[in-house]
């Protein structure tokens, strides 16, 4: 039986303020974050914050990344904070599916688009989650639904939820049922 795959290297693309509070987490449970933005200006403020957030509670460290391509090329997990509509999500599918390592995985937080739709226009279509909830609750407990998509790497899912599950998040894990409604990249 294969291992889960490790997940220590987190790169979060878009450094707004979901992103940037969701990266703090992330460092303070001990991981390495990779945090990308097109706007300096964000990336100075997730800066500022970090710097704020105290040596005490610091576990991990953060980077910061002015490309998609730096941000994503050593993730295991990449996880988008950009808008929740269908344009937005499938650009950014598209260009961290063909900059990033095969064994990404890859993470969006979506509370109207189908991860089946979105996984099907990537190569690593059974390597893509979705999250539903807010993840400003995932410190207090809150309750996260994990989609994906029916063909699914179970020991993908199983890391991602326990990423989650790491964070503070209560997890329930769902398939999406949606039939793909977009082109599948064909190889």
């Amino acid at each position: 039986m294969s291992a889960l795959p490790s997940l220590r290297t987190i790169a979060i693309i878009g450094a707004g303020t979901a992103g940037r509070s969701f990266a703090l987490i992330c460092v303070g449970a001990g991981y390495r974050v990779i945090l990308e933005d097109v706007m300096p200006a964000n990336l100075r403020r997730a800066q500022h914050e970090f710097a704020q957030f105290g040596q005490a509670s610091i576990n991990g460290t953060l980077e910061l990344a002015g490309t998609i391509e730096s941000g994503v090329r050593d993730a295991d997990l990449v996880i988008d904070f950009v808008p929740d509509e269908l344009e937005s999500k499938l650009e950014i599918f598209c260009l961290i599916d063909r900059m990033a390592p095969p064994k990404t995985l890859m993470l969006t937080p979506s509370d109207a688009l189908s991860i089946t739709d979105l996984a099907s226009c990537t190569y690593r279509g059974e390597n893509c989650f979705a999250v539903r909830g807010k993840f400003a609750e995932i410190t207090k407990g809150g309750a996260i639904r994990l989609l994906h998509p029916t063909s699914s790497n179970e020991l993908s899912l199983a890391a991602v939820a326990e990423f989650l599950r790491t964070l503070g998040a209560t997890v329930q894990v769902e398939i999406d049922h949606d039939a793909p409604m977009l082109v599948k990249n064909q190889s």
